[in-house]
């Protein structure tokens, strides 16, 4: 698997994530909480493992480092919208108001990278390297997760 097709499957486990959250009620607040450690867990990892080896590499880049500074703003705001929502009651009714703005900012993130940086990245990173790079993140994301099980 090369990496590109991995972060694109880690973007599709966000997903779906989303979509199970989105269909829970005010009344499951048990399966929401569940649901949003678990969304938490995969963007938290998945994004310090992007920053850390595939944006670090891609930053001082003339193709795509204005896109990789970007796309590090947009992951804190995105880190910002998981800590209020993990602050807020479950079942208070403006939870899954504000689950949907992150959802929002989650896709439109997807989009520009998937769309804009990974072809800017296609560029400046051969498929060695990126199966190294890819390695690294796997590593990374799969001790995050362990780490805070």
């Amino acid at each position: 698997m090369e990496i590109y097709e991995y972060l694109h499957k880690d973007h599709e486990k966000v997903k779906a994530l989303f979509q199970e959250l989105s269909e829970t009620t005010d009344r499951q607040v048990r399966r929401r909480q569940d649901l949003f450690e678990t969304l938490k867990l995969e963007l938290d990892a998945h994004s310090k493992g992007e920053e850390k080896f595939f944006y670090k590499r891609l930053k001082d880049s003339e193709e795509a480092g204005d896109q990789v500074l970007e796309s590090i703003e947009e992951h804190h705001v995105i880190d910002k919208l998981l800590k209020e929502l993990d602050k807020m009651e479950k079942s208070h009714e403006s939870w899954l108001a504000k689950l949907k703005v992150l959802q929002e900012n989650v896709e439109h993130h997807v989009e520009e990278e998937e769309g804009e940086l990974f072809p800017q990245a296609k560029k400046v990173i051969d498929s060695k390297e990126g199966d190294e790079i890819l390695e690294k993140i796997e590593s990374f994301k799969e001790s995050q997760i362990a780490f805070r099980k």
